[in-house]
């Protein structure tokens, strides 16, 4: 049985969760998460612990008990703490703006370029360089975040660009002559 899939889930004080045939919903204080089950694991809520165990000896409900744990172990902490991401920008003339559910940058091209957060993802300017992406569901807020570094992608030679704040970009040395 997968080592992941055999580690139970302890849920925390205020977090609810409802398990029907197809799909698992997870209530916290930062929102409500739902996702698909999937038929060849099966979870079950004991003592607020969550077990997940695979329908079957196949291969592949091994694999989807413990991608499933995973994900909804996932689900649990983005509903009690929550997940960010930060970005940076590098570059003379580099600015970032939130308004409302709007990020607004100024990347160096000749427009500015205006990115719609979807919903459930909170955006903050901190500083005009700095980019903090917040919300409950980490596949949200990892797209979101990736989606705003691809605008401008740090590049090699100066280092300019959109970065993670915990990226490590490798100047290359320039051609001589």
């Amino acid at each position: 049985m997968s080592r992941v899939g055999k580690m139970p889930i302890a849920l925390p004080a205020g977090v609810e969760v409802t398990i029907t045939a197809d799909r698992i919903t997870v209530k916290g204080p930062q929102g409500t998460l739902s996702m698909p089950l999937n038929g060849l694991v099966k979870v079950v809520n004991e003592n607020n612990t969550l077990l997940f165990t695979p329908a079957n000896d196949s291969r592949e409900a091994n694999a989807m008990s413990g991608t499933l744990r995973a994900l909804v172990n996932n689900m649990v902490t983005g509903v009690t703490k929550g997940f960010e991401r930060k970005l940076s920008l590098v570059g003379v003339g580099f600015r970032a703006q939130a308004q409302g559910d709007t990020l607004n940058l100024s990347l160096g091209y000749s427009h500015p370029v205006v990115h719609k957060m979807p919903a459930g993802v909170k955006c903050a300017t901190p500083s005009q360089t700095e980019i903090v992406i917040s919300g409950a569901d980490k596949q949200k807020v990892g797209q979101t975040a990736a989606e705003i570094r691809a605008y401008r992608e740090p590049e090699p030679y100066k280092g300019k660009g959109v970065r993670y704040s915990d990226e490590v970009v490798v100047i290359k040395e320039t051609k001589k002559k």
